[in-house]
């Protein structure tokens, strides 16, 4: 399609360049056909292929101006505009106005030493040479200390330092001005100024630190403020909208005076100003037309306080309130461009075309300047062009370009052919048929290729060639054609749309409370349309789920083999095509044995009792319902645990009976559904004294292993019966026919067989326990037999 040109790249209006560097002024631009480029500098045809010094860029309109071989970057100071042409129009750049960095040395001047008094205001001027763009300013002594800076000595901003009073110490170091310039990052420094400070008290440290007052210690009169800049009590600053204001008040006096801003009739703009230089200075940053009226600095000590008035006016270059927009038409349309600025003073607008004043361009009837508006009527081919709107004043200016294409196109359809849409029914889907013409065609659809337009109910067509549906049914599956027409012509497109079905899942996982080690499935059954192809992915707690070699994923769901307690969490199963998804959560608990109990206690040692207190352990999911108290003493079965006693879950501490003559220790095991968790730590040891046993052994029998012996046996005491050292049974037999005498035998073992027995006869047996604290209560007796024939 044919188009005049667009500027699309160019150089800023204030230009400064590097002069150790190539010079690039950039000017690109777009058009069909492709257009070509030329310079005017200060005006004046610029003739680039006249230049050695000075090239083109290739299908750009950018200049490089080369100092390779020699030259001086002076000598291409000026103002340059690019044009930009092709059949349709010429475009206009920006004047750009290209000026070199300077960084022009100090002039050598001779610095005589400056006497002052001590408590005297004081400025010494810095004058940098004028660079371009402005050096950066800072003050350093002459062996590059910088100069320290407070509410009594500081920077203005036009480079000068202020002493608000001079005191003794200011004649310790020497003041130099620097300039720092941009481009070089060169630094030039200003012979440096030597104070010499008289004054009434010679400097003694000793008063002074005894004394409240510093000034009136060392004789130096307190004054009331006055201003050192700006001078007198107004002033007037003009500012361009837009740019940062900076106000300034320095003011001499003893001692220092502190700064405050106000603005007559109101606050200061808010969100925008900032105080800077120890208050000396107010920032009001992005100044617009509001900010102007009076600001006062008040400058107090405790001596007095003065006032300075500046009266702020805001000026602006020009600025836009309607920028002209390009304009294509058909011959015989109408249309306008409007060129709308606003600016103090207000701007004028001259416009041009094709960068020729329009009174100087050839007479076009359909065509009629307005102001700040061009009106088309009936416009016709061959009258397409680039205009320019110049909106200018004191302060400033600006360049539009916005062309005029005048085009005669037969319909086009710019989207691809036999497009195929597919959506989900019921949801909202929308048919795409771009299209481009001159005039503007109608644009119209149909479905199946025929019936009426679609527009309205389910159908909604918008102007730049769509056709929405809000629901898609089953019905409105089929081949939908649009067709753009024009005087010129008519083009057409089709588009098939299918609508499928959702995909849903029917039965999603359920939430489970599982065992360890059990085998959990989560269900996961999928409908879905047949011809779109299904994934179902799986995530735990809303992160993809890790395929391990415990899981398998099944067509209808997942199962977890051998579950373990890091497997519980959120589970997600997301079932998608290209069109939709749905998913569903469960939760999945796993209940674990308990974690053992921890930090064991004994407390209220008692002879025969004690107090065990426990922490528990978590229950992992499955409440605990009993603890087991076991013990282990070292002296029969050191290392074997045996069982003391039971409590049910919701306690953590016992009282446990002992045995005297035990030195015992103790653990706990917690038990839940799933089953019994690890011992806990054993607790510290605790000894019972001894005492004589309270119990005899049980069991006691007497039988003939041979026909003339009697072997007696019996259960022999645990530990928690033994009672004291050195255990011992004393056995006792005789005869039971004959009521012979008995006999005895101490053993420590629990056998003792008697020899020379007659042939089968009964005998009365008593097994005794006793140790070193003494015996048992006397035992029963019982009948035994010596051994058969």
């Amino acid at each position: 399609v044919p188009q005049p040109p667009t500027i699309t790249k160019q150089s800023v209006k204030d230009y400064i360049v590097d002069p150790r560097d190539n010079i690039f002024i950039e000017c690109e631009a777009k058009g069909n056909p492709i257009p070509i480029f030329s310079w005017t500098r200060n005006g004046k045809f610029f003739n680039v292929a006249k230049d050695p010094k000075v090239s083109m860029r290739r299908r750009s309109g950018t200049l490089v101006i080369d100092f390779h071989s020699g030259g001086r970057p002076e000598d291409y100071e000026g103002e340059y505009q690019c044009f930009a042409r092709n059949d349709y129009g010429t475009a206009l750049s920006s004047k750009i106005h290209l000026q070199v960095s300077k960084s022009p040395l100090w002039p050598k001047e001779k610095v005589d030493v400056i006497e002052v008094d001590e408590g005297a205001p004081l400025s010494l001027q810095c004058n940098p040479p004028p660079g371009l763009p402005s050096p950066v300013i800072f003050w350093m002594s002459s062996s590059m200390e910088p100069i320290h800076q407070d509410k009594r000595v500081s920077q203005g901003q036009n480079g000068d330092l202020y002493f608000s009073n001079v005191m003794l110490q200011d004649a310790q170091t020497d003041y130099s001005c620097n300039a720092r310039f941009h481009f070089t990052h060169t630094i030039q420094q200003k012979n440096p100024y030597t104070l010499k400070v008289k004054t009434k008290k010679p400097h003694n440290e000793t008063s002074l630190r005894n004394h409240t007052d510093m000034y009136s210690a060392r004789g130096i009169t307190e004054t009331t403020p006055s201003f050192m800049y700006p001078y007198g009590t107004s002033s007037s600053q003009m500012v361009l909208r837009g740019v940062d204001l900076l106000l300034e008040c320095i003011a001499s006096g003893v001692p220092a005076p502190d700064i405050m801003w106000y603005k007559k009739g109101g606050e200061l703009p808010a969100g925008k100003t900032k105080m800077e230089n120890f208050n000396k200075a107010l920032r009001i940053s992005n100044v617009s037309e509001e900010d102007s009226g009076e600001y006062f600095c008040l400058a107090s000590n405790k001596m007095g306080s003065i006032r300075h008035t500046i009266s702020v006016r805001v000026k602006a270059a020009p600025y836009w309130l309607d920028e002209p927009q390009n304009l294509i038409l058909a011959p015989g349309e109408d249309g306008r461009l409007v060129c709308r600025a606003n600016g103090n003073p207000k701007p004028t607008i001259q416009w041009l075309v094709n960068g020729e004043p329009i009174e100087a361009s050839p007479p076009n009837p359909s065509r009629e300047v307005a102001g700040d508006t061009i009106v088309f009527r009936d416009t016709q081919i061959g009258s397409s062009a680039v205009y320019q709107c110049n909106a200018s004043n004191e302060h400033g200016y600006l360049l539009a370009n916005a062309f005029v294409s005048v085009l005669d196109v037969p319909p086009r359809i710019l989207a691809p052919r036999n497009q195929l849409i597919r959506v989900i029914q019921n949801n909202r889907t929308r048919l795409d048929c771009p299209f481009f013409g001159s005039p503007i065609p109608t644009l119209r659809w149909f479905k199946n290729g025929q019936g009426n337009t679609l527009d309205g109910g389910n159908y909604k067509a918008h102007e730049n060639g769509s056709l929405e549906m809000n629901m898609a049914r089953k019905e409105d599956q089929g081949i939908y054609t649009c067709v753009a027409t024009n005087i010129l012509g008519k083009a057409e497109a089709q588009v098939r749309l299918e609508v499928k079905d959702p995909t849903r899942i029917v039965r999603g996982p359920e939430d489970q409370v599982v065992k360890r080690g059990s085998m959990p499935r989560l269900h996961c059954r999928v409908k879905h349309d047949p011809t779109l192809k299904l994934t179902v992915t799986w995530l735990k707690d809303d992160a993809p789920l890790y395929m391990g070699n415990r899981m398998k994923k099944e067509d209808d769901g997942l199962t977890i083999y051998g579950v373990a307690e890091k497997d519980q969490g959120d589970y997600t199963c997301v079932a998608s095509t290209e069109l939709d998804k749905d998913l569903a959560k469960a939760y999945l608990t796993v209940l674990e044995r308990p974690d053992r109990p921890r930090d064991l206690e004994l407390t209220d040692l008692a002879e025969r009792s004690v107090q065990l207190t426990w922490i528990p352990g978590d229950d992992n999911n499955s409440p605990i319902t009993d603890y087991i108290v076991q013990f282990e003493e070292d002296r029969f079965q050191p290392g074997m645990w045996h069982n003391h006693s039971r409590y049910p879950g919701n306690v953590n501490s016992a009282t446990l009976s002992l045995s005297p003559y035990v030195n015992y220790q103790f653990r706990v095991i917690a038990v839940n559904e799933v089953g019994s968790s690890l011992p806990s730590v054993p607790s510290e040891r605790y000894q019972t004294n001894g005492a004589r046993p309270e119990f005899n052994p049980t069991g006691v029998q007497g039988a003939g292993t041979q026909k003339n012996n009697m072997e007696i046996t019996w259960m022999p005491l645990n530990a928690t019966q033994a009672y004291g050292p050195n255990l011992r049974y004393i056995v006792r037999w005789r005869r039971r026919d004959i009521r012979g005498s008995w006999y005895n035998e101490t053993v420590k073992t629990p056998r003792h067989v008697v020899w020379n027995t007659p042939i089968y006869v009964p005998y009365e047996i008593k097994v005794q326990a006793e140790n070193d604290f003494g015996r048992a209560p006397e035992p029963d007796t019982v009948i035994g037999y010596s051994g058969e024939d």
